[in-house]
């Protein structure tokens, strides 16, 4: 993807997310929203799944956009927050990450039939179906789909009381799910000819010199980029975290994490309004691919 000396650079986005995981659009609705924001390329990063990727890629050439496939991995905390790995340029469900994240998936209707039950015990009966109603597909139901089902019975006013009374991390009603290690997938993505990137760095619930110690470690165990420009990020936040990318020889990748109704205030390409990913950020992570 290169450049004329002089010619325009456009933005990107690479972090969304559609109905295929717990987004509320379709796969085509999120490349049509990216269209429209002006965005030359656009990732698809569902949660532990590429089920959406052939949908999303042929509406991208029907509008001349570039769709990156990909996927977010959730991974073994390294604090009390929530560790997220990116993962791009795998689009294959045969692949060694594919195989992955169909265990996981069997993991995650596990553990749905796990959250549904210790809700009933809390005299909330939101079955799993539901919260499918939510999904787009039934094995892209999670947490987000729970909450919203919650809010349609009543239970909460909205989805992030849901969370932070009942879903969250420690809460109520919180059922763990299977996670993999930073090199786990750092190691099947390579083996997929892709490349991963910490999510959101923030959301480690770790900052200063113990976010650089983990960065470090991520990085030593096959780490590429770090996602510094995040849709809801302040801009010091922002140059901070691209300091801590250089630091470490990491690519500083950015997106929306758009959601949808879930997270209404992120939209794709701008996120909270004043997001701006430039294209050479995809050019950098073509150029750390995997060789073949």
């Amino acid at each position: 993807m290169g450049h004329r000396p002089g010619s325009v650079r456009r933005v990107i986005d690479l972090h969304t997310h559609s109905d295929r995981s717990d987004g509320s659009e379709t796969p085509e609705r999120v490349v049509e929203l990216a269209h429209r924001a002006g965005c030359s390329a656009v990732a698809l990063t569902d949660h532990d799944t590429l089920e959406g990727l052939p949908r999303a890629r042929a509406r991208a050439v029907e509008l001349g956009i570039r769709l990156v496939p990909g996927c977010e991995v959730s991974c073994v905390p390294v604090a009390g927050g929530g560790l997220h790995v990116l993962v791009y340029f795998v689009d294959d469900p045969t692949g060694p990450l594919g195989v992955e994240l169909d265990r996981l998936r069997d993991d995650r209707r596990t553990r749905n039939a796990a959250l549904a039950d210790r809700l009933a015990e809390l005299g909330i009966p939101v079955t799993v179906e539901q919260a499918a109603a939510y999904a787009g597909t039934a094995g892209g139901v999670g947490r987000p789909h729970f909450a919203r089902a919650m809010v349609a019975m009543g239970v909460v006013a909205d989805v992030d009381e849901a969370f932070a009374r009942y879903l969250g991390n420690g809460a109520v009603a919180y059922v763990p799910k299977g996670r993999l290690t930073v090199a786990d997938v750092c190691a099947l993505a390579r083996a997929s000819g892709g490349v991963a990137v910490l999510a959101h760095p923030a959301s480690t619930g770790l900052e200063g010199d113990d976010l650089a110690a983990a960065v470090a470690g991520m990085a030593d165990a096959g780490l590429v980029g770090l996602e510094a420009v995040y849709g809801r990020y302040s801009p010091r936040r922002r140059t901070d975290l691209g300091n801590l990318a250089r630091r470490f020889g990491l690519v500083a990748t950015g997106g929306s994490d758009f959601h949808g109704v879930t997270k209404p205030d992120l939209h794709v390409g701008t996120g909270t309004g004043d997001l701006r990913v430039p294209d050479r950020v995809l050019d950098q992570l073509e150029a750390v691919r995997p060789p073949g």
